[in-house]
């Protein structure tokens, strides 16, 4: 990528982490496209923010600063939407043959089909969100009555839409905040986005699946004993998902209906629960009490505890105790 002025430079390709295959779904751990045959990340710049760490199924996302710059001819090897989140000013398209110019604003929105060549070059400026999402998330939405190669986006360059917006706002203010649900609310996020794709932005017509009502009492049940069970775990929403023997978009609506809540407030709600016992026994420190409900450290659990208690943790302790 030539830029304007110099920034930080990424460790070469071969250093990044490459996605790995979990079952049938890629972990994708970066925005990675293709480049004379080689597979190498989108930006040659580090990413201020990225879900590598967090390891979501079927989606990476990056936040980027960059100076007015071009990203050189590429091909995306997932499907691709971007974000511009702050900057103004005109950009400029190479893709099938044809020359694109647009004037970039906080909100326009990028959705680019798997396989799709290009070039860009931003005249000024920008801070922005790049997504990738595999196939298999999207396949996954539609109950996988379809398979990866009938699934196609349809290409927009200069798209506003606002419920995009919020949706990777909210995945990136997720992880701003350290993911404290761990995997879970990232990807019900990044299944809400699937499922908004493909009513949307499908060339053909896919539309999934309505549900009424809510799960079945004993699939209810095995969900939320397996939850009490590994509620110190990172769990995922496939894993649940796949502990209800159905679709992670089927069990995600079907849960909230039944229980009034998604599966990462649940689960949340459970650990502050958890927590709470666990700050009664006078032997256990606030960090351990934290951990042990499945807090991924003591800022988090601090954080999350005062929101939904509304005290810290040492003081309900304290209190605790006293009574």
């Amino acid at each position: 990528m030539s830029h304007s002025h110099e920034v930080q430079d990424a460790p070469p390709p071969s250093d990044r982490i490459r996605p790995r295959l979990t079952g049938t779904h890629l972990i994708l751990e970066g925005v990675e496209v293709k480049r004379e045959g080689r597979v190498e990340p989108y930006l040659d710049t580090l990413p201020a923010l990225s879900s590598a760490p967090i390891r979501w199924l079927g989606v990476a996302i990056e936040n980027y600063s960059t100076p007015a710059c071009v990203i050189p001819r590429h091909e995306h090897v997932e499907n691709f939407v971007h974000l511009v989140l702050s900057g103004s000013g005109r950009y400029e398209i190479s893709t099938g043959g044809k020359t694109l110019r647009f004037d970039a604003h906080p909100g326009t929105t990028f959705i680019v089909p798997q396989g799709t060549v290009d070039e860009l070059r931003w005249e000024t400026p920008i801070h922005h969100i790049a997504v990738a999402i595999h196939p298999s998330l999207l396949v996954n939405a539609l109950e996988q009555s379809a398979h990866e190669s009938s699934i196609e986006l349809i290409e927009h360059w200069n798209l506003m839409d606002r419920h995009i917006m919020a949706v990777l706002l909210a995945m990136t203010a997720d992880l701003e905040e350290g993911s404290p649900a761990g995997k879970l609310y990232g990807e019900s996020l990044a299944n809400a986005l699937a499922v908004y794709l493909l009513r949307r932005y499908s060339a053909r017509r896919l539309e999934p699946p309505v549900y009424r009502g809510g799960l079945p009492g004993y699939r209810l049940k095995r969900v939320i004993e397996h939850i009490e069970e590994h509620l110190a775990a990172d769990l995922s929403l496939r894993e649940l998902a796949a502990v209800a023997g159905m679709s992670a978009h089927h069990f995600a609506e079907m849960f909230r209906r039944s229980t009034g809540r998604s599966p990462h407030q649940y689960v949340l709600l459970q650990r502050i629960e958890r927590a709470k016992q666990l700050l009664r026994d006078p032997k256990r420190s606030v960090i351990d009490a934290g951990l042990d409900a499945g807090f991924s450290n003591q800022s988090h659990f601090c954080r999350v505890f005062r929101k939904f208690v509304g005290e810290t943790p040492s003081t309900f302790r304290s209190e605790a105790q006293a009574r």
